[in-house]
């Protein structure tokens, strides 16, 4: 249960983009130390196991490996003492790993049900959860203070655990994508930008959508652990769509074939960028334009942007997270 309380905070965390969010990389940060508090106990139950069952205590134990691995990948990245694992940042070690643990956590489930019993809801029960949940928070708070104390790296990461880099300094942005799509070569002078909304469909050039220019200052927080503040500048939405009553999402399409919806109730805080520090945009981060979602994390920052649609699907109708 605790694992799967793991699972479930570690998800909405990647989703928090606001400091009213904060809360859940909180909860999810005392869930890992819960289960770091539970691994005594656990190893007494696993010690019996492991001599009952056959060939599935190697699932078990493959189980038990990768759950440590996920704690020092989390532990190492939120401390700031654990850059990176095996070449690669060790909050996605952290992540890549957990997304591992799903089905065996699942065939656990299954192949060894646990069903509930009056006894556990008994006061012995009920005190030990107690203890672990307040012996969580307590080292939870403990580890915060003593991060921020000896200024380790951890002291200075955003309260979705990403750290500073580039900040006013386009040139240094790291270049990522969400499902890793490779760099598009677009023509500017081919390039169209198709928007469908109540007045029907119509294509903008470049040049046209830079005869206006708004700039907003905004945080783009990847989920790869890294945040910048930039300037970016271009067309609001708002000024680029006619809204209608039925309308209830915003479809933002790249070339890449990457796409998202938005609430439509979101329209005046997006912004088409084509520029950012005052510079055009480059191909790594999305040259002719992409989305500034302010208050989102990265995977909602669409780049190569080619396609805005309202629609009337409502904006949830989509998988939790893009898959193309």
């Amino acid at each position: 249960m605790v694992l799967v309380l793991a699972f479930v905070t570690g998800i909405a965390t990647i989703v928090v983009g606001t400091a009213a969010g904060a809360w859940v990389a909180v909860t999810h940060g005392m869930v890992g130390i819960a289960v770091i508090l539970l691994i005594p106990w656990k190893t007494r139950i696993a010690e019996v196991g492991m001599r009952r069952h056959g060939p599935s205590r190697w699932a078990s134990l493959l189980l038990a490996v990768l759950t440590l691995i996920t704690l020092v990948a989390g532990i190492g990245s939120a401390t700031g003492l654990v850059a990176t694992i095996a070449g690669q940042p060790a909050i996605w070690v952290h992540i890549f790993v957990a997304l591992l643990m799903v089905p065996l956590i699942v065939w656990h489930v299954i192949a060894r049900p646990v069903f509930p019993r009056r006894t556990d809801l008994s006061r012995r029960v009920l005190l030990r959860a107690g203890v672990i949940a307040v012996g969580a928070a307590g080292l939870y708070a403990a580890t915060a203070a003593t991060v921020d104390w000896l200024k380790l790296p951890g002291a200075r990461r955003r309260f979705t655990g990403s750290y500073e880099t580039a900040s006013f300094n386009p040139d240094a942005i790291p270049v990522t994508s969400w499902i890793l799509d490779a760099v598009p070569s677009v023509d500017s002078q081919r390039w169209r930008l198709d928007i469908v909304d109540a007045h029907g469909t119509r294509a903008l050039t470049l040049a046209e959508l830079d005869r206006s220019r708004t700039q907003v200052r905004a945080t783009l927080d990847c989920t790869s652990g890294w945040y910048t503040d930039q300037d970016w500048a271009g067309v609001p939405l708002s000024a680029l769509l006619h809204v209608e009553s039925t309308a209830r999402s915003v479809y933002v399409h790249s070339v890449t074939g990457y796409w998202i919806r938005y609430p439509v109730e979101e329209v005046d805080r997006l912004l088409l960028a084509t520029h950012v520090g005052g510079a055009r945009l480059t191909p790594d981060h999305g040259f002719p334009a992409r989305i500034v979602a302010p208050g989102l994390r990265g995977y909602w920052w669409v780049k190569w942007v080619d396609r805005i649609e309202l629609q009337t699907t409502p904006w949830w109708w989509q998988p939790p997270f893009p898959v193309g």
